[in-house]
């Protein structure tokens, strides 16, 4: 039968061409792409490390290296040995540039949710290394911050031993020209790994940020891959403007600032943004399986992530030394993102006129495709209704994958990213390429591309209104995918039908949707991990969805269509497909899908455990010193072998140990190892109307990371260490209701004074302390190689605790 002229069958918005055209067309449009993907891709590389060779004034990778190593040679958790000697090393190298060094102690709070606790107060003795470079007329000043000290669970190479090596050698850099405008001041935290006090202590209280001023704060939550700037201050436009033109490798995007703002991750630069400063903050994020690890040594770290760092800080440094920080502000956000050579920025209130523009020329496309017959508007309806259809179902299919590959290898979902994730994460590219060729080939002669297409720029719309709405920072994503793809299907349907300049048309479209996209998928990765490897499958469908027309030359070329006009002759008219034309149009859907089984399988074979990347795995030991007896603990759900054969059994220790928090472990019996629980004296018991204030000591009896102590009873206010901390008034008599945790406590202790209410009886007080590695602990056996420690901040965590009542 013949179709109707009213609702003639539609492909791409140009007739056929020849078959050897068509194949010449195929290849010149799929090579544009791919050499604007990989151009795409190579900007985003970490720049060469620079030898310690360079001029005085540059940044050099190798020199820095040499402080990580210093840094990182051994684990230097707050308060420890160790710690103090990189202190001791750091105000050494900063005087020997000729600046003006000091050390901030004191003891500071952290604003924060309180580990175990509904309420109480977490504090640390934090000793901040803090050095100037005085401007010649300053405007205001500019603040380089790195923390210093590092997890108990390892050296720190990375994270910050790098930040840290960073600001040292940034130090060097200007120190040997002339001064800059503004004075530069170099601070480097304590504690921030324990509570983010350092960073407080010093955004709050030190004379040199009594002002406020420019933060530029360097991290890294992996070992490798582009230090990218994720997060900044609120009206971030004149701040970004100085980054896309300064920083030479300019590599940050509005959106991770959007997401990184709903997360609820911190790191030091929160502290600076709770005290009014503006800043940027900047890390690198691959390599996230040695993140918090004894792996975590100066021999992973990567000299190029090293290089990005330095050179970027820097060139900011000088670029914010020598501006009128008082004429940076800006009363909005902007838009920004990467593309090979530059920073595209834009003003942030350009969003919503955009993402509205993008809805209107895709519906002008609707109607367009219509006025030339390409499709009628219920296939157009039909189109955008089914679009839907990979977008939802690519991202759950790659979340049931990592379920697959984690059942297979449960060590994985230990990790924020598996060792070798590359032929996961191709794996993930591939099923999403998998989704929509099957989808497209499944309803590519039912509804036709053009219909499609219009269905898929349609959601790219949709989605820009949306996020425009929710993540204005992430808006361009779709918006701007959805405008160029529109406007190039719009020039095709305008030029002569069949012409290449059609094809030309929709791949500059397509390539646009490809600069933006492209990056953002590959980005995604290292920043979710592959457990949320969904994200990167949702953006590689909408990639895909923008480059419609282009993906349709990959599939066999349609009959000779007539216009809306005329009426079809019987050549015209289609025909069922042969056997072949059908197989061709399920190809790329084969090709794809064992693709994915295949990148799967070579990363199940490649990506084992070994002594170079072992298994992680948890384990505690925690010691009740009232009763004599004592426990393995593990946060571990699925028990690796190692780590079954000390727990077994599910457990809470909020009732024994509310310092370790109130969810679910797995716990078994192990020998009580002979060791002193925190003292906890009365050095004062007053009773005063209804009130009774008690004055205690709690003091470590071995040397440990942190102590705490937990009340159960109506704490009315509290002071420790001379700082008054919230109290719980209306919590009664509730087991463990107030509590307290203090890194890095002094040898002889801390003074703790709690208002309680009189009358009540005795008041039972739950002390705890705790320290590091389980070597040498009764019943506990060494790991073997290919067994290592997950990064958590109770890995190997010694707990010993005390009740006492007053």
């Amino acid at each position: 039968m013949g179709v109707p002229v009213e609702s003639p069958p539609e492909h791409v918005p140009t007739r056929a061409v020849r078959p050897a055209r068509r194949a010449l067309t195929t290849v010149g449009a799929l090579t544009a792409l791919v050499a604007i993907g990989a151009a795409a891709l190579l900007a985003i590389r970490t720049p060469a490390p620079v030898g310690a060779d360079a001029p005085a004034g540059q940044f050099s990778a190798e020199r820095a290296d040499k402080h990580v190593r210093v840094v990182a040679a051994r684990t230097h958790v707050a308060g420890s040995p160790a710690n103090d000697d990189v202190r001791a090393y750091l105000e050494t190298t900063l005087r020997g540039l000729g600046l003006q060094t000091e050390v901030q102690d004191t003891v500071a709070e952290e604003a924060g949710e309180l580990s175990g606790a509904a309420a109480g107060a977490t504090l640390a003795r934090v000793r901040n290394v803090v050095a100037r470079l005085p401007g010649t007329d300053p405007t205001g000043r500019v603040f380089l911050v790195a923390h210093y000290d590092s997890v108990q669970s390892g050296p720190g190479g990375n994270d910050d031993a790098v930040g840290t090596s960073a600001i040292l050698e940034v130090a060097r850099a200007l120190s040997t020209g002339d001064h800059p405008r503004n004075d530069i001041v170099f601070v480097l935290t304590d504690a921030e790994e324990a509570c983010l006090c350092g960073a407080s202590a010093f955004a709050s209280e030190h004379p040199l940020a009594a002002d406020g001023g420019v933060v530029l704060n360097l991290e890294a939550r992996g070992s490798t891959g582009p230090v990218i700037m994720f997060e900044t201050s609120p009206r971030n436009a004149g701040l970004v403007d100085v980054f896309g033109r300064a920083a030479p490798h300019p590599m940050g995007t509005s959106f991770a600032v959007e997401v990184y703002r709903l997360l609820p991750n911190d790191t030091d630069f929160t502290a600076f943004l709770d005290e009014g400063f503006t800043g940027l903050n900047s890390a690198y994020l691959d390599g996230g399986a040695i993140y918090h690890t004894p792996l975590d040594t100066p021999a992973n770290v990567d000299q190029g992530s090293l290089q990005q760092h330095g050179d970027n800080a820097l060139a900011l440094a000088r670029e914010f030394g020598d501006t009128n920080l008082a004429a940076l502000g800006a009363d909005t956000d902007a838009t920004y993102f990467p593309v090979p050579g530059a920073l595209v920025r834009y003003p942030g209130w350009l969003t919503w006129p955009l993402a509205l523009l993008a809805v209107a020329v895709v519906g002008l496309l609707g109607w367009s495709t219509r006025r030339h017959g390409q499709a009628s508007w219920g296939r157009l309806s039909a189109g955008f209704g089914l679009a839907l259809l990979p977008i939802m179902v690519a991202p759950v299919l790659a979340r049931l994958l990592w379920s697959a590959v984690t059942t297979i290898r449960p060590g994985h979902a230990e990790l924020l990213d598996p060792y070798r994730p590359l032929w996961y994460r191709l794996a993930v590219l591939a099923l999403a390429a998998a989704v929509l060729f099957g989808w497209y080939a499944l309803f590519r002669r039912r509804i036709g591309t053009a219909a499609l297409t219009f269905g898929g720029l349609g959601w790219l719309a949709v989605l820009a209104v949306v996020l425009a709405e929710v993540t204005p920072g992430g808006a361009y994503l779709t918006t701007l995918p959805a405008l160029a793809g529109a406007t190039g299907a719009l020039v095709a349907l305008a030029v002569r039908p069949g012409s290449p300049w059609a094809v030309v048309a929709v791949t500059g479209g397509a390539a646009v949707g490809v600069l933006i996209l492209l990056p953002t998928v590959m980005l995604l990765f290292p920043a979710l991990g592959m457990a949320m490897g969904g994200v990167a499958a949702l953006f590689a469908v909408l990639l895909g969805l923008g480059a419609l027309p282009v993906l349709d030359l990959l599939h066999p070329a349609p009959t000779e269509q007539p216009t809306a006009t005329e009426q079809p002759t019987p050549a015209q008219r289609p025909t069922n497909s042969s056997g072949a034309a059908r197989w061709r149009h399920t190809v790329p859907t084969v090709v794809a899908t064992i693709a994915t089984l295949a990148l799967t399988a070579t990363g199940l074979a490649v990506d084992r455990f070994d002594a170079a990347h072992p298994v992680p795995t948890h384990l505690m030991y925690a010691l009740d010193t009232n009763s004599g007896t004592a426990r393995w603990l593990s946060h571990e759900i699925d028990p690796q072998p190692w780590t079954a054969q000390y727990v077994r059994t599910p457990v809470t220790t909020s009732d024994d140990f509310p310092g370790l928090g109130s969810g679910e472990m797995l716990a078994g019996p192990a020998p009580a190892a002979p060791l002193p629980a925190p003292m906890l004296t009365v050095l004062a018991d007053q009773a005063s109307g209804d009130q009774r204030t008690l004055r205690l000591r709690l003091a470590p009896q071995r040397q440990v990371r942190l102590t705490t102590l937990h009340v159960a009873a109506e704490v009315l206010r509290a002071t420790v260490a001379g700082r008054n901390v919230p109290g719980n008034q209306g919590a009664g008599d509730r087991p463990w209701s107030w509590g307290l945790v203090f890194h890095a406590p002094p040898a002889d202790g801390i003074e703790i004074e709690l208002v309680v209410p009189s009358g009540d009886g005795p008041v039972s007080l739950r002390a705890m302390d705790a320290s590091d590695d389980l070597s040498g602990l009764p019943g506990f056996h060494p790991r073997p190689p290919d067994v290592g420690v997950v990064g958590s901040h109770s890995s190997e965590m010694v707990a010993v605790a005390r009740t006492y009542s007053f």
